[in-house]
């Protein structure tokens, strides 16, 4: 099964509606790679090996039977990180002080992709409820980075990026509050897709907003090795019955696409509370996408933006309020690691009216985000400030040091997820110790292909 292992999802995915390779076969295959690297990796806090051969058992039944086309991820393997529920399996949401529950259904997100026929391998790496941009917890090992171990797979959706990188999964799915698909993606050499809010359906069954008001942040992304890998995963995530996306891309889409009017911007709205430094590898690999645009025929022009300086303080308020309803068991907090122990207290303490505040001046800030960078067709900024750190880096004793060093190196992703707006980070530098960098581009509302077929021009895929 060695041939497996250079198979894009793409391909992968057409052997086995073809019948050149058996859901049992390409299982099997993933089984082994997982029992090989995780040791080393720790992508994966469980795998469900024993029911993933069943599924794919049951796969090749179906297609042995099949009248009629089977559903377009059929048979391939994936996972899903371990803050959404799959059924029968235990989601520990990354933290030591709520005991591991097994899931009675799956999250809406799990049922869409089950839907579409993929068979789920188990639950992969993630920082505590998600909350930090590297994925290291005190229930399993951390998720370590396939391109230097020593490193962090980034976060939240780590485990998922280090495995995808390492060859553990083809492709998979990951969601983003702050920059969770687009963190780990950079890091590990992916890319990411955080589309805007509402484009995957199971992302707003509970509205918009937060109890405070303030735009809801999180949604759900592909991370893959090339655009038509995510595009084809994307196609699941949002209606598992079209191919909108990957036919689009596939029909022209990427060629087609010139003439874009593109602002680039190094500017942070974090630049008001936090030293934002960039390292030379950054400006290389924005560098090296302006080079790759240009000559797309695209128009690039430097950007001016000005942020609110209340920002980092909203964001803050707003990210953390959702600590104080976590249903722990009396006395559990102990078992909390510092930075979610810490901003528990300030949530729990933090009177109605200072949350209602933020939500109302997040919500006033998204507006002027999505006013300012409307003024291009997209905005070209660094995907990260610098080069992963090594493992530790944040879990200092410290809880603002520690969001410090987190907002220090991801300037440039948690204003997306106030935005509601579409983004995607692209690898475009490959360091001289091995390790990528990359950029993200910041779309329109409903951009999503656009944002993929600049990813493909980036990549040349």
């Amino acid at each position: 099964m060695s041939e497996i292992s250079g198979l894009s999802a793409l391909e992968l995915r057409d052997a086995l509606s073809s019948g050149n390779l058996s859901a049992h076969e390409v299982t099997s295959h993933f089984l082994n790679k997982i029992e090989a690297l995780n040791p080393v990796l720790g992508s994966f806090i469980t795998v469900t090996a024993e029911s993933a051969l069943e599924s794919a058992v049951d796969a090749d039944k179906k297609f042995a039977a099949a009248q009629t086309p089977l559903p377009a991820l059929h048979g391939m393997p994936l996972a899903f990180k371990d803050l959404l529920d799959v059924a029968g399996v235990p989601t520990t949401y990354g933290t030591a002080a709520l005991p591991a529950m097994i899931a009675a259904t799956d999250n809406p997100l799990v049922s869409t992709i089950r839907r579409a026929g993929a068979i789920s391998l188990g639950k992969t790496q993630v920082p505590e409820f998600g909350l930090s941009c590297h994925s290291e917890n005190d229930v399993a090992p951390a998720a370590r980075n396939p391109l230097n171990p020593a490193l962090s797979a980034g976060g939240s959706s780590g485990g998922e990026a280090a495995a995808i990188a390492a060859g553990m999964l083809p492709f998979g799915p990951g969601n983003d509050g702050g920059g969770s698909v687009r963190i780990p993606a950079s890091a590990c050499g992916l890319i990411g897709l955080k589309p805007g809010l509402g484009t995957v359906p199971s992302d707003v069954l509970d509205g918009t907003v937060d109890s405070f008001g303030a735009p809801r942040l999180t949604v759900s992304g592909p991370l893959a090795h090339n655009a038509l890998d995510a595009a084809l995963l994307m196609d699941a995530m949002v209606d598992p019955t079209r191919s909108t996306y990957l036919e689009t891309l596939r029909s022209g889409g990427i060629d087609s696409l010139r003439g874009l009017r593109i602002g680039v911007s190094t500017a942070s709205p974090f630049e008001s509370a936090y030293s934002i430094v960039l390292a030379p590898e950054s400006h290389s690999a924005l560098s090296n996408a302006i080079k790759l645009l240009n000559d797309r025929s695209h128009h690039l022009e430097e950007a001016e933006f000005f942020y609110d300086l209340q920002y980092p303080e909203a964001f803050s308020t707003v990210w953390t309020s959702g600590l104080a309803s976590a249903p722990l068991p009396a006395g559990s907090e102990t078992k909390l690691g510092t930075l979610a122990r810490s901003f528990r207290e300030r949530a729990t303490t933090r009177a109605a009216q200072v949350s209602l505040e933020a939500a109302a001046k997040l919500t006033e800030i998204a507006a002027d985000f999505r006013t300012q960078w409307g003024r291009y067709d997209v905005v070209l900024t660094p995907a990260m400030a610098h080069t992963p750190p090594e493992i530790g880096f944040y879990t200092s004793q410290d809880a603002d040091i520690d969001y410090m060093r987190q907002c220090q190196y991801t300037p440039f992703t948690s204003m997306v997820n106030v935005s509601g707006l579409p983004a995607i980070t692209v690898p475009t530098l490959r360091t001289k110790d091995g390790l990528s960098m990359g950029v993200q581009i910041i779309g329109r509302a409903g951009s999503e292909i656009q944002l993929l077929a600049l990813a493909a021009q980036l990549t040349g895929v």
